[in-house]
């Protein structure tokens, strides 16, 4: 049997990059995928691409700093599909390098909102929906930069740390319950957004890597269904790192 079988699966950001590939790798494994993301981007083709691959989908717009967002997202969810199982909090935003002395507020308030905020929010909402149910499993985005300082990326790498307290805790107060919460902590992956990036700073980041490249989408979504799947079932409150021997 498939992994995912008849399990329905919630991916924010699942419109490109990351969760794109974690959509398409779950709809091979037998999931209903339920591709949430910005609602002005166009999801057209990342629905066809999953249908193509025999799977029920739908889009769900969210914006995981707006509290009533997220919860219209996965209400949406469930009174389509009765339930959920498996969530993978991966929309986030990259940083803007500044010291902490010049930081801007709004630059602060921004990654904060987006990329630990926003990780609650979707948290909380769907605990309510595991408690009711009898458990479920979430996956959330954390980085390398969760684990270690990045030197100027000061809230960027203070979300990811909090991602991982939360992810712990979701272990800590949830686990007797049958809910699981882990994360996944990649080094740079070679997603679009990257290609924003000089092509020095591209190469720096190669060279830094033992592995001598970067992660793909397809390795982290890989990760995904591990954690997501029952062959994680003793997985509970930690981490898989993904950087190539970078903490080594």
């Amino acid at each position: 049997m498939k992994r995912l079988q008849n399990k329905v699966v919630f991916i924010t950001g699942g419109n490109s990059g990351i969760g794109k590939a974690s959509a398409l790798e779950a709809a091979r494994e037998g999931a209903t995928v339920i591709v949430a993301d910005l609602p002005g981007k166009d999801h057209r083709q990342t629905i066809l691409d999953i249908e193509a691959l025999g799977a029920p989908c739908m889009f769900v717009p969210i914006d995981v700093s707006d509290v009533q967002s997220v919860k219209k997202a996965i209400t949406t969810t469930v009174e389509k599909y009765g339930r959920l199982d498996v969530a993978f909090n991966n929309a986030g935003i990259g940083g803007v390098y500044s010291g902490i002395h010049d930081m801007p507020e709004a630059v602060w308030d921004t990654l904060i909102a987006v990329n630990l905020t926003g990780q609650f929010y979707c948290v909380k909402y769907e605990l309510q929906q595991f408690l009711k149910q009898g458990g479920g499993v979430i996956v959330n985005m954390s980085s390398l930069g969760g684990l270690k300082a990045e030197h100027g990326l000061v809230p960027y790498t203070v979300a990811k740390h909090g991602v991982l307290g939360l992810t712990k805790n979701i272990a800590v107060q949830y686990g007797a319950q049958n809910i699981r919460g882990n994360a996944i902590c990649p080094y740079y992956v070679e997603t679009p957004l990257l290609g924003a990036a000089p092509q020095t700073v591209h190469q720096a980041w190669i060279d830094g890597t033992p592995a001598k490249r970067l992660c793909t989408p397809e390795e982290v979504a890989k990760t995904f269904i591990f954690l997501a799947c029952d062959d994680s079932s003793y997985c509970n409150g930690t981490q898989i790192i993904l950087d190539g021997g970078v903490l080594a």
